[in-house]
């Protein structure tokens, strides 16, 4: 068995490799296709990652936050256009969620007053920005969500089978 690192500066790849106790070759084993060299130059920032190695790392670690991750930090479009999800409990996501929600109850007139001329002018522009922000709110909760839940499927404690019924 490989010695445990004790580098400081650890990225998140090897935290993640690292928290399911398996060393490089363990998880280039399990990987198949990522070998423990890729891995080790992945994990120093001596070489960029793919997306193909990232997401079999996700599932040899179970922990498919490091697709987000790597989407949010690494990818050129996906730092444009993904944004970074924090692990949350699943309480703290539905009040989250059902927060959002309930603002957007009140809100719902305004869009719907803003929005019915298929114009937005500069009278109603600034209440177009706070109902925009706050839909953009309820997505990443969203997002936080189905994130927490392929989490849990992934350790096991959720089975996909019965949430692809629903």
């Amino acid at each position: 068995m490989g010695k445990k690192s004790v580098k400081e500066n650890k990225n998140v790849y090897q935290i993640s490799r690292e928290n399911c106790n398996l060393t490089r070759d363990k998880a280039a084993e399990e990987m198949v296709f990522v070998s423990a060299d890729r891995i080790e130059k992945i994990e120093n920032e001596r070489t960029a990652a793919h997306p193909e190695d990232i997401m079999a790392m996700a599932k040899c670690y179970k922990d498919p936050g490091l697709c987000n991750y790597y989407c949010s930090h690494e990818c050129p479009i996906g730092q444009e256009y993904v944004p970074e999800l924090k692990s949350k409990d699943i309480t703290q996501i539905t009040l989250e969620i059902l927060s959002g929600l309930n603002t957007m109850e009140q809100e719902k007139n305004r869009l719907i007053d803003i929005t019915a001329d298929s114009n937005i002018d500069e009278t109603e522009i600034e209440d177009f920005v706070k109902i925009r922000q706050k839909l953009e709110q309820i997505s990443l909760s969203v997002d936080s969500l189905r994130l927490w839940i392929d989490t849990q499927i992934a350790s096991g404690k959720l089975d996909s089978s019965v949430l692809d019924k629903n």
